[in-house]
C-alpha cells in the first residue's frame, strides 16, 4: 500500500527556532541510533518512521555508524525514503554524524578533513541523497586542529553536501571556539548534539550558556537516560531491559537502589502532573525553551506516541520544579 502522509500532521506538534538561524525543528526528533540496523525488522522500522511523520516528526537523526552493522541505519533509512518518503523530502530535515570509527586503518575515525569529507560521501551513497540537511563532527578530536575539523564543515556545506552544520559532544570551551572559526569562515554553527536528562546534566555547566549567547540551538540526546526515566525499571532491572545486556551503555551498577528511589519518587510526580515518567522528563528537558528539539529513540510505534504526547503539558511550576531538584539530590 503506497504511503500517504496524515494531512493533519502540522496541526498538534511544536516546532521551534533553531538558535537565531531560520530553520525550525519539531520539539520531538526521532534518532535512528538503535533498532533501524540490518539486525532490525525493516516492517518495525517503517512503521516507526511512518507513524513518527504522521505525528508532525520531520527531523530524523542518523549516523554514519548506526545500526548495526555499521551504516545499516542509513541503508534502511534510504530505502524507506525511497519507497515512502521521496515525496516528502522536502518536508523533512536529515541529519547524519561522522566521528566515531567507521572503517579499518588511520582514515576512518576522529575528525580529519579526510575522514569527515569521505564518510559523508559514503552516507549520501546510502541514503541515496543529493545531501543532508545537517552534517555533524560527532565528536571531537584531541590530535587533528580544530581548524581543519571546522573547515571540512564548512567545505562540506560549500560542496552543497549539508545545508547546515552541527556538532555533538564538545565542551563548553570547544564550542565557544568552534563557533568563532566558524563565523570566521563563514558558514555559522547551527545546532549542538548534548547528552542531556534529568540524571546528566553537564550542559548546565557553562554549555548552555555559549550556546544561548551565539545564538545556537541545541537538540539533547538520551534524554530518558537509556531507558531509566521510563516505566521500566520501576520495580528493578527487567531481563529484556539495556541495563541487563552486556552490550549496553547502561549497566547494572549505574541502577543502584537509590537512583531507582529516585526514578519511583519521580514516577509519583509524573502522576500527579497527569504524564508518565517519560512524558514529564521529556517536558523537563524542554522547559523554559533553552533547548531546541529532544532526540527520542523507539522500539515500537507506541513509544514514538506516548513521547509525542509529551507536548501536551511543558510547564511546570516553581514548586515542581524545586520538588524535581529535592528528588536528583536526595
Amino acid at each position: 500500500m503506497v504511503y500517504q502522509a496524515d494531512d493533519n500532521r502540522y496541526e498538534t506538534m511544536k516546532y521551534n527556532r533553531t538558535g537565531r538561524s531560520g530553520l525550525l525543528l519539531p520539539a520531538v526528533s526521532l534518532g535512528l541510533w538503535h533498532n533501524f540496523g540490518g539486525i532490525n525488522t525493516y516492517e518495525n522500522g517503517r512503521d516507526m518512521l511512518r507513524r513518527a511523520f504522521d505525528l508532525g516528526i520531520t527531523h530524523f537523526d542518523l549516523a554514519n555508524n548506526y545500526g548495526p552493522p555499521k551504516g545499516s541505519a542509513e541503508e534502511m533509512f534510504g530505502r524507506m525514503l525511497k519507497t515512502d518518503f521521496a515525496p516528502y523530502r522536502d518536508e523533512m530535515v536529515i541529519s547524519t554524524k561522522a566521528g566515531y570509527t567507521m572503517w579499518p586503518g588511520p582514515y576512518g575515525d576522529w575528525g580529519s578533513r579526510k575522514y569527515l569529507i569521505s564518510s559523508l560521501d559514503q552516507s549520501l551513497k546510502r541514503m541515496g541523497l543529493d545531501f543532508v540537511d545537517i552534517f555533524y563532527s560527532h565528536r571531537p578530536d584531541p590530535n587533528t586542529p580544530l581548524e581543519e575539523t571546522m573547515m571540512a564543515l564548512d567545505s562540506i556545506v560549500r560542496q552543497g553536501k549539508a545545508l547546515y552544520v552541527g556538532i555533538s559532544r564538545y565542551s563548553a570551551e570547544q564550542t565557544a571556539e568552534a563557533i568563532k572559526i566558524l563565523n570566521q569562515l563563514g558558514t555559522p554553527l547551527l545546532i549542538h548534539q548534548p547528552k542531556y536528562s534529568m540524571f546528566y546534566r553537564e550542559i548546565e555547566d557553562g554549555l548552555q550558556d555559549v550556546l544561548q549567547e551565539n545564538g545556537v540551538g541545541s537538540i539533547a540526546f538520551s534524554p530518558l537516560a537509556q531507558g531509566l526515566l521510563t516505566n521500566k525499571y520501576l520495580t528493578g532491572i527487567p531481563a529484556d531491559s539495556r541495563a541487563a545486556s552486556s552490550t549496553g551503555f547502561l549497566k547494572k551498577e549505574h541502577v543502584t537502589p537509590e537512583v531507582l528511589e529516585q526514578v519511583q519518587k519521580l514516577n509519583e510526580m509524573a502522576s500527579e502532573r497527569g504524564q508518565s515518567l517519560s512524558q514529564m522528563a521529556l517536558s523537563w528537558v524542554l522547559r523554559g525553551g533553552k533547548v531546541t528539539s529532544v532526540l527520542i529513540g523507539a522500539s515500537k510505534v507506541s513509544q514514538i506516541e506516548e513521547n509525542v504526547a509529551a507536548l501536551e503539558n511543558l510547564e511546570f511550576t516553581d514548586e515542581e520544579l524545586a520538588r524535581i531538584e529535592d528528588i536528583l539530590h536526595s
